[in-house]
């Protein structure tokens, strides 16, 4: 037995185990798919899943919720779910519906269950059509997990052809896309076929609740696989007219390592060829109306960015030192400044609050733990903020020039944060204007120290010889 035939064998093991202690379990019997479809996007090495529920309630009583599964396996890597509405035709607008994680008494041992909220409930013999897209990260593997400069980076992705779920699916269809054509081994459940980039599961009709039929794809993916372990991003208020913010990265090729010895004239010359999973730029997209850009590491300032402005966006095209190829790291500093009145608005009531985007700037790239720090100007009271989506939030204090008590600082911590992320955060402080005035004054008190003090040792004879 090869070793790869050795690998599939032994993962599948792991899935049929994953996978068995969800079946045989109880569901909703009031409520079934007449039709799912699902479609897994692995052209980057962010895995997106976008899944199509037309659903109908075979009950006597409406239905308030849809509950959606995920095997243990997948749950780990579950960055983010959404779910909305079909109005029937694509040119109306889709309705955004809530989705929240729920603890389910009767739920198989170590499934991840969530529930759909409808918007309104669901009549006996109605039906809905339900789109969801939720996102899973470190999900391919790359294996071998080491290759040299001229190989390819190949991963394998393994799920399930049967779509889990806690209801009875009449009938579905699963639509797998890849990167590239070549597509070393697929798991064959029956009817299943290969063409081009994609292959198919199904149609498979009348499986009852829990069902499941582990699969393996075993793909080329030279995409590079950008992830941030760690970012800190610090934004400071400044009620005299700024908004300055300062990123910390650590940022890992988390692909197939490098083995062997990096040459750079075989880079330079054959990179199509020579290290084509590597990457050497990075592409941020900042606010518009940005300034003061800098980019600079633990050595110094980096020359090799290029900055585009426009009335509508900010790009940042950054080069590390040197091109990142699988298990490598770089750490970097990005800073910039943005006008006050931009972002930062007051309410009604006389609150002003903080309207800032979520997530990093970097596109196609996952970030395992973001940090966000709103440093408060000082005297700002009663602070409190509002995501789009669960974290952690704590209060914390700084000092700077002319600090007295310190600012406030707002820290909100999320892991796992994908691109789709990038939406409006705000947060919520009170703030009296006279507090504005105190570093001035403060100025002001101390050059007129300063200045009496001239004064007075200018006029003071200090001799002590007698006229």
């Amino acid at each position: 037995m090869t070793m790869e035939a050795k690998f599939r064998f032994r993962l599948a093991l792991v899935l049929v185990a994953a996978f068995s202690a969800l079946a045989g379990s109880n569901s909703n019997q009031d409520l079934q798919i007449i039709n799912a479809e699902r479609r897994i996007d692995l052209t980057s090495h962010i895995v997106k899943v976008y899944l199509t529920l037309q659903v109908e309630n075979t009950g006597e009583s409406p239905a308030s919720e849809v509950l959606l599964a995920f095997a243990p396996v997948q749950a780990e890597c579950l960055s983010l779910v959404k779910a909305q509405v079909a109005t029937g035709k694509r040119k109306k607008p889709h309705h955004p519906i809530d989705v929240k994680p729920v603890e389910v008494p009767n739920a198989p041992n170590g499934a991840k269950l969530f529930s759909i909220s409808l918007l309104k409930p669901l009549n006996p013999a109605e039906t809905v059509t339900l789109e969801v897209l939720y996102i899973l990260t470190h999900t391919l593997k790359p294996f071998p997990a080491e290759i040299s400069q001229s190989e390819s980076q190949l991963v394998y992705f393994h799920d399930t052809a049967l779509i889990l779920s806690p209801y009875h699916i009449k009938k579905q269809t699963t639509f797998i896309k890849t990167p590239t054509k070549r597509i070393e081994s697929f798991t064959v459940v029956d009817p299943s076929n290969h063409a081009n980039n994609e292959i198919k599961y199904g149609p498979y009709d009348s499986r009852p609740p829990y069902s499941f039929s582990p699969v393996v794809v075993h793909l080329e993916n030279n995409n590079p696989f950008s992830v941030v372990e760690e970012l800190v991003r610090e934004i400071e208020i400044s009620h005299w007219g700024s908004l300055q913010i300062t990123e910390h990265y650590t940022l890992v090729h988390a692909g197939a390592r490098h083995k062997g010895v990096f040459s750079r004239v075989e880079y330079q010359s054959r990179q199509a060829f020579a290290g084509s999973y590597s990457f050497k730029n990075l592409l941020a997209r900042l606010p518009p109306r940005v300034h003061s850009v800098y980019y600079r590491d633990e050595i110094g300032n980096i020359s090799s960015s290029r900055l585009r402005t426009s009335p509508q966006k900010s790009e940042l095209e950054l080069e590390p030192r040197y091109p990142l190829f699988g298990g490598w790291k770089a750490t970097f500093i990005i800073g910039y400044g943005l006008p006050l009145e931009d972002f930062l608005f007051e309410s009604l009531d006389g609150t002003r609050y903080l309207n800032f985007t979520f997530g990093c700037p970097f596109t196609d790239t996952v970030v395992d733990k973001l940090i966000i720090k709103v440093i408060l100007p000082e005297g700002s009271q009663d602070p409190h903020a509002i995501t789009p989506f669960p974290v952690e939030e704590r209060r914390e204090t700084s000092y700077s020039y002319l600090d007295i008590v310190g600012r406030t600082v707002v820290v909100l911590e999320k892991k796992n944060v994908v691109p789709e992320m990038n939406t409006a955060f705000q947060v919520y402080y009170k703030f009296n204007p006279l507090f504005q005035l105190a570093e001035p004054l403060m100025l002001v008190f101390v050059f007129f120290l300063g200045f009496m003090a001239c004064v007075t040792y200018l006029n003071t004879d200090l001799s002590i010889r007698k006229q």
